[in-house]
């Protein structure tokens, strides 16, 4: 047992200083003011730093130079999660985009094998398609989409909990599908869909919790008489969504928008690929086929279709405290607390309160990741 102190502790619901967060067998036990301290309990000094949740990030293709679809397998995994750290990171939903059955089986088997041997870090795929509208494909390889057969429904429901989010189009997918998966415990999600309002909530009536990046690859708002997905997500109070905030995806102020309307349910994801924290001289990738270069910070294919994104969890924080406008405690939750809510792991991760998972992230005020903490270990070494 020990106790961190000298924090600004970021806890999800406060902003606290001269609190203590103490730490034992891998957990929260207690939050206690640092002039009670017993004497005898090792104390470990944050040097005034910001302290928050681990980052939770609900959709990464890949990252550090991989993609979860080139190799999906553990080592990718334990590749990724390293390289999350580093942008304080501690738990993620490696996402593989549109691709075979088979492909899909042995991503969910590695999902599954990571998960068993690493705990709070992996918190199941998402698998992104391929049941997905053409109309609206963004850089899903074509060939790939394809409605799913009561078999791989089937298959796909006795995959929870190493499965915990599906995107697909609605229009396209039978409603019975959609809340079979629901019922098994997957998080379904709206998302590269041309449905129109009407379509969209009756996805939401057949269980649909989730949207799949804001305002990208889905039907916008084009006037009064239609409001496409985007409205229909607006329109129903028990939607959660992610939205991409590298400055790329979304305009600001549409960023700016959506978080007066949705309020706790807009989460950060990055959607990022292997151009995220890539080796040196990394130039492009593959993305199921498809060639993207990294061009100033923008992940594109030749024909300037965006394919994913080079973001961290940590440079979304921080661009959604300058360029949005966010005060920072509430972008720390939409990091944080709010995707825990989104995927239901509330329960244990996403804020600091005791009997929660100890997944902890020290950061500087200009946003430079100090440590991060995965079960009640730090990944750097700490006096």
């Amino acid at each position: 047992m020990y106790a961190l102190c000298n924090s600004v502790l970021l806890t999800g619901y406060q902003r606290l200083t001269d609190t203590a967060v103490v730490v034992a067998e891998g957990k929260v036990v207690a939050l206690l003011p640092q002039a009670v301290l017993p004497a005898d309990l090792p104390q470990q000094d944050m040097q005034g730093h910001l302290l928050c949740p681990g980052f939770i990030d609900l959709q990464l293709n890949g990252c550090g130079g991989v993609m979860f679809n080139d190799t999906p397998d553990v080592a990718t995994l334990a590749h990724m999660q390293r390289t999350n750290l580093r942008s304080g990171t501690t738990s993620f939903l490696p996402t593989l985009i549109s691709d075979s059955d088979e492909v899909i089986q042995q991503a969910i088997t590695a999902t599954r094998q990571f998960m068993q041997q690493h705990q709070h870090q992996v918190l199941g795929m998402h698998l992104e398609g391929p049941y997905t509208n053409p109309k609206r494909r963004g850089i899903h390889p074509e060939e790939q989409l394809r409605q799913p057969s009561d078999e791989m429904i089937a298959y796909l429901c006795q995959q929870a909990p190493w499965l915990k989010k599906l995107t697909l189009a609605p229009e396209l997918n039978q409603p019975r599908h959609i809340r079979q998966l629901a019922d098994a415990g997957v998080t379904v999600s709206i998302g590269h869909s041309a449905a129109t309002y009407e379509q969209a909530m009756a996805g939401f009536d057949a269980g649909i919790r989730f949207a799949t990046h804001l305002y990208n690859a889905m039907t916008a708002t084009e006037n009064g008489r239609t409001p496409g997905i985007v409205g229909a997500i607006y329109d129903r109070d028990n939607i959660y969504t992610g939205v991409v905030a590298d400055g790329f995806h979304v305009h600001w102020a549409n960023v700016r928008l959506a978080k007066k309307v949705m309020g706790e349910r807009l989460c950060l994801v990055t959607d990022a690929t292997a151009a995220a924290m890539p080796p040196e001289g990394f130039e492009k990738f593959d993305f199921c086929g498809a060639e993207v270069f990294l061009r100033n910070g923008r992940c594109e294919d030749s024909n300037g279709t965006l394919g994913g994104s080079a973001l961290t969890m940590v440079e979304g924080v921080q661009l959604l405290v300058e360029q949005a406008g966010l005060p920072l405690d509430e972008a720390v939750r939409m990091a944080t607390l709010y995707p825990a809510r989104a995927i239901g792991e509330a329960d244990k991760l996403g804020a600091i309160q005791p009997g929660y998972v100890a997944n902890l992230t020290l950061f500087t005020k200009e946003f430079k990741i100090m440590n991060t903490m995965v079960n009640g270990h730090w990944t750097k070494d700490v006096e």
